[in-house]
């Protein structure tokens, strides 16, 4: 293979240099420093305050964070160019484990390794690729590293180093990293660069890191829970919680590697009294033995018939409390280690390991079974990672259990492969426990029945079967046996459940919902633990929540309903930690807050951040500041935020208060907050619950924007497999703002977005080539019209640039970036090129090229500011930021609207017609002329059908009412002209007209109701008159006609046949085609047909009639 020839990368090295020059105008000059005025009062219409959830600083800034982040940047530069006052803050969040554990882990390598660590080769490995070396001044951000699939799962990054150094981190550096304060000295200033890289307008002064390090905002962090404290929102009691055993306390969803959103899932777990202790197990003989059965459903096991046991699954018995042993899965065996049922938390002491073939046909009682002596029996299907590898079976209630019993029993070959002899099965029978209205009294049966379910294997129909009963029984089952017979089933179980948990019969068992594995490295257990709970949930609280989100604008349905799901679901949540980086409880200090929990109103804190911090993001100097942190207690907090009474001897200068009262006031509540979309069900609803607990009602938020998840080229980012870029990486590769733009176009709305890295590739010839197209065409020696607008192309063009900013406006203020990309960059320029070919030999008008030229800067300058910057003082010869002019500002009327109507139908009619799929083209050759019949007004059935929509339109709502369709056809049946005029009557005509409705239809909900009138909102024959010549010299024709078809000429013209076929919008045409074929074709063509013999019959027979007329 030829050596690859390097990238010519001067379009791109431009774009970066204009980049430069521009960020350093803007902050030279400090264009986004935003200070609340003095005499000014905020309202929703003269201010916007944006935020974004500061990123963990435990690596770099990728696209992701970008992705999201672009949101946040477009509306913020949108909102400055409206006029508003617009404030953009960003910070950096440290607090939590990851950090920790990051660091903790490193020492642990250096420790067992060296430093630098001498890693062991790891073994089977798929061959290695050189890892990435970091070079003396090699820049730290650049992510280094595409790897396969095999060598990422070889383990080569599994160490803590590796990941490290695989970012470009100096090997000498990564020492440092063992002490996890240099995480927080070393990624925050590097995310701050790569942030402005971006071009994003923030005000770095209000900037800083969370945990204690930081003694402003850890002041304002107690404060915070000091507060949710004197209120009875933070109470301590012992609750299930999930938990790293390594790290010895909870693991909140920040703590975690994988299982993020995943909650405690309780069970009652049913001890079985073992009646006889046989074989392996009478090493147990003496002991209480209890084989244990997690259930959901405890109020069914009155009807319980036998258990079930996997033959080859391993079990053991464990020593528990009050001299009991529970048979359970080790996995289980070590969650209740964690919930007080040992004698030492945390060990769970194994006396006797066990398959469960030990177990089948082992007698057990059951505590409320009408049966009282069950057997253990086999079953394949059951998960050792769930529950106890126990499972209680109630054929009556339960589908699986009711096929895996008739298997058994039908099964002769099975019972004697798992040795189960009959009288452990054959006399057991489903018991009637309780009624389900559709279902009867043993609903298993019933659902099997009727969805003819064969065996236990039929996994598809027996879900369905479940999904049918088991919601339905709860809700609307009773029990029909028992000591609640009568009782609702929702009534009997919380009581039978405490019943036996009381008796001794079952104890309470919780486990993660689904695995969940800590940044330190063990998979997660649910533990019992004393600690400090916020009562997320609590009803009265809860209420409030609910009343916000009403209030709320989500930008989506979509992101509503997931926030009504996540209140709906919300319990309470542990926020305190033994250890980790972070902020004290204020009330207890041996426990450290938790990263989530420290948060949540952190957007209050921006207000006031700037002064006292002045721009330090650390501020860990004692009096570097002016303002001692010491002085910012409780009541000074309280005196800014919640308008409480001045505290005398604050000990503060009073302007410097004043002013933080001021700023808080005016910015205070924030009306938009970015984020992806998975933080909806923690981080964004802990915002929620916080801020109603905290603030006055017209404080609470006003706006959550909720994105989905960035892919990279259509696959997930991934640092394994290679597929990821670094936010830095991307700027350097396309520039920022080909990034940018690339970011608007990949997506918005919660579903996952897709960033194309030849999208970005095209992003910066785009811009280069725009740049060029405005130098050149604004140079003197141009050669542009000069005067007034005076042509049809003209006047049409003006009303495509109004429109585009009147979309362009409305997209912008639905934070609808990608149509707002489209319309005013993609579209716009689409316009552009056709008024270019449309004016021909006269040329462009300079004055309306000028003005597309300022228009599309100012539109595009919340997407791309850098090149904009550059067009307006550069090209355009303006003086100023373009990010602080204003938004373009139209005034449209009807008239513009019928103009881009008439424009867009003439270049429709310039534009010959694509023959449909599996048709020939409408014309085989070159088209000599033309004549077009144009219909002045819709009449007939299409007549019919537009007086139905319009009547059933709304036009401020712009949607059709529900019965539009069946109102359409029900005017066509009684249209009796329309009838007899369509070949085949009423089936037909319909069959005509419902494609005609939905077209309709469309373009009413599209562009407006205007489509709903009998005539074009233009005069069709003057459009075309006045273009005739233009359309001629388009379409390379010698003659170019058009009748209205009510004229009489029209009806004398040749074709006339085919006018009938014409509609408003959309003439008939008749094409005469110009025949060229020089001699030799024609003598070829002749030669062909006299070949065919039809013709030569056809030809004889001439001869025939000729000799036949001379005699």
């Amino acid at each position: 293979m030829p050596p690859e020839q390097p990238q010519n990368t001067q379009k791109r090295d431009l774009l970066l240099e204009i980049q430069a020059k521009s960020q350093k105008k803007w902050k030279d000059e400090k264009v986004f420093e935003s200070d609340a005025p003095t005499d000014v009062v905020s309202t929703p219409e003269n201010k916007f305050y944006g935020n974004f959830p500061y990123p963990y600083m435990n690596g770099l800034l990728h696209l992701g964070h970008a992705f999201s982040l672009s949101k946040l940047e477009f509306a913020a530069a949108y909102s400055r160019m409206q006029g508003k006052h617009t404030l953009f803050p960003f910070a950096f969040h440290c607090t939590g484990m990851p950090i920790k554990a990051a660091a903790d882990k490193l020492n642990r390598e250096c420790e067992k390794f060296g430093c630098p660590p001498q890693f062991p080769a790891p073994e089977d490995v798929a061959p290695k690729e050189e890892a990435p070396k970091a070079e003396d001044g090699k820049d730290p951000t650049k992510f280094k590293g595409k790897k396969t699939k095999a060598v990422a799962k070889s383990g080569t990054e599994v160490y803590q180093w590796n990941i490290l150094k695989s970012s470009g981190i100096d090997e000498a550096e990564l020492p440092k990293f063992r002490d996890s304060v240099h995480w927080l000295r070393f990624f925050p200033p590097i995310g701050k660069e790569d942030v402005n890289l971006m071009g994003c307008g923030v005000d770095w002064r209000r900037s800083f890191i969370t945990t204690d390090l930081n003694p402003y905002y850890d002041s304002f962090v107690r404060w915070q829970l000091n507060t949710m404290y004197t209120q009875k929102k933070c109470v301590k009691d012992k609750r299930f919680s999930v938990y790293s055993a390594v790290d010895g306390q909870p693991c909140a969803d920040h703590d975690r590697a994988t299982g993020e959103g995943v909650l405690p899932q309780d069970y009652t777990l049913i001890k079985m009294e073992a009646l006889e202790l046989p074989g392996k197990l009478a090493a147990l003989e003496g002991k209480k033995v209890y084989l244990c059965a997690a259930t959901l459903r405890p109020e069914t096991m009155i009807g319980q018939t036998n258990y079930w046991i996997l033959p080859d699954g391993d079990y053991g018995a464990y020593q528990m409390i009050d001299d009991e042993v529970f048979i359970v899965a080790a996995r289980a065996a070590r969650n209740l280690s964690f919930q007080d049922k040992t004698e030492v938390f945390g060990e769970a002491v194994c006396l006797l390991e066990l398959k469960g073939s030990d177990m089948i046909g082992l007698p057990v009682k059951s505590p409320t079974a009408i049966y009282e002596r069950i057997y253990g029996l086999p079953m394949l299907t059951i998960l050792m990672n769930k529950g106890t590898g126990i499972v209680t079976s109630v054929p009556s209630d339960a589908p699986d259990d009711y096929m895996a019993m008739q298997d058994l029993k039908n099964k002769e070959p099975m019972r004697k492969k798992f040795g189960v002899e009959d009288s452990w099965i054959m006399p057991f029978v489903p018991q009637e426990i309780i009624n389900i209205p559709e279902f009867g009294n043993i609903c298993a049966e019933k659902v099997c029945v009727d969805l003819k379910i064969q065996s236990q294997n039929d996994r598809a129909k027996l879900d369905e079967a479940k999904h049918r009963t088991y919601l339905k029984g709860f809700t609307e089952g009773v029990m029909i046996a028992g000591p609640y017979k009568g009782l609702p089933v929702k009534e009997a179980k919380p009581k039978l459940r405490e019943e036996m948990v009381a008796a001794k019969q079952a104890v309470i068992y919780s486990e993660p919902e689904k695995p969940v594995m800590s940044r330190s490295g063990d998979e997660c257990v649910v533990a019992l633990t004393n600690q400090w709970y916020l009562t997320y949930g609590e009803e009265e609280w809860l209420a409030e929540c609910r009343k916000c989100l009403s209030k709320m604008n989500c930008y989506s349905d979509e992101t509503r309903k997931a926030f009504e799901q996540a209140l709906g679901w919300l319990q309470q949540w542990a926020v305190s930690r033994s250890f980790g980086l972070g902020t004290k409880l204020p009330f207890d200090p041996e426990y450290v807050i938790e990263s989530l929990s420290d948060s949540t109103i952190y957007m209050a804190y921006y207000t006031i951040a700037h002064i006292l911090q002045e721009g330090d993001m650390y501020s860990d100097i004692p009096g570097a500041h002016p303002i001692d942190p010491k002085l910012m207690t409780h009541e000074v907090y309280d005196y800014i935020f919640l308008d409480k009474a001045k505290p005398a001897n604050h000990g503060l200068d009073e302007a410097k208060l004043a002013l933080m009262k001021r700023e808080f006031n005016f910015w205070y509540p924030f009306d938009l907050r970015v984020s992806g979309k998975d933080l909806i069900q923690n981080h964004l609803s802990f915002s929620m619950y916080t801020h109603t607990a905290i603030f006055e009602e017209k404080h609470w938020p006003r706006g959550f924007r909720c994105n989905g998840h960035l892919m990279l080229n259509g696959e997930k980012m991934s640092k394994s497999t290679g597929n990821f870029k670094t936010l830095r990486q991307a700027i350097g590769e396309y520039s920022s703002d080909a990034m940018r733009i690339a970011l608007a176009d990949a997506g918005d709305g919660l579903e996952d977005a897709n960033f194309v890295e030849k999208t970005a590739d095209a992003n910066i010839l785009r811009l280069n080539k725009e740049m060029i197209w405005i130098e050149e065409v604004l140079a003197p020696s141009a050669g542009l019209r000069e005067g007034p607008p005076s042509t049809f192309a003209d006047r049409v063009f003006l009303a495509e640039m109004k429109m585009a900013v009147s979309v362009t406006e409305q997209f912008y203020n639905a934070f609808n970036f990608r149509d707002a990309l489209k319309s005013c960059w993609f579209d716009l320029q689409g316009a552009r090129d056709t008024y270019r070919f449309s004016c021909g030999a006269h040329g462009m008008n300079k004055g309306l090229v000028e003005y597309y030229v300022e228009l599309q800067t100012l539109m595009m300058t919340p997407i791309a500011p850098h090149t904009m910057q550059h067009i307006w003082n550069v090209l355009l010869k303006r003086e100023g930021n373009i990010v602080l002019e204003k938004f373009p500002t139209v005034d449209v009327t009807p008239e513009d609207s019928n103009l881009q109507n008439a424009g867009r139908h003439m270049q429709k009619m310039e534009t010959p017609r694509k023959p449909k799929k599996g048709q020939p083209a409408e014309v085989a050759g070159k088209v000599a002329s033309a004549v077009l019949f144009i219909k002045p007004q819709f009449d007939g059935w299409h007549k019919t059908c537009l007086d139905v929509l319009a009547a059933k339109f709304d036009s401020a709502a712009r949607t059709f009412a529900p019965d539009t369709d069946a109102a359409v056809l029900t005017a066509l049946s009684e249209d009796e002209t329309a009838k007899a005029n369509v070949q085949g009557g009423e089936k037909m005509l319909k069959k005509l007209a419902m494609p005609f409705v939905k077209f309709t239809k469309d373009k009413a909900l599209s562009i407006g109701p205007h489509v709903l009138q009998e005539r074009l909102p233009f005069d069709e024959l003057a459009v075309f008159r006045e273009n005739a010549d233009l359309m001629k010299t388009a379409l390379g024709l010698e003659s170019l006609t058009a009748f209205l078809t009510t004229d009489a000429e029209a009806k004398a013209a040749p074709a006339s046949v085919g006018m009938d076929a014409a509609l408003p919008g959309n003439p008939a045409r008749f094409l005469e085609l110009e025949v060229k074929q020089d001699k030799a074709q024609v003598e070829a063509s002749i030669s062909e047909l006299e070949k065919d013999p039809n013709v030569q019959k056809y030809l004889k027979l001439v001869e025939d009639l000729k000799k036949l007329q001379t005699s």
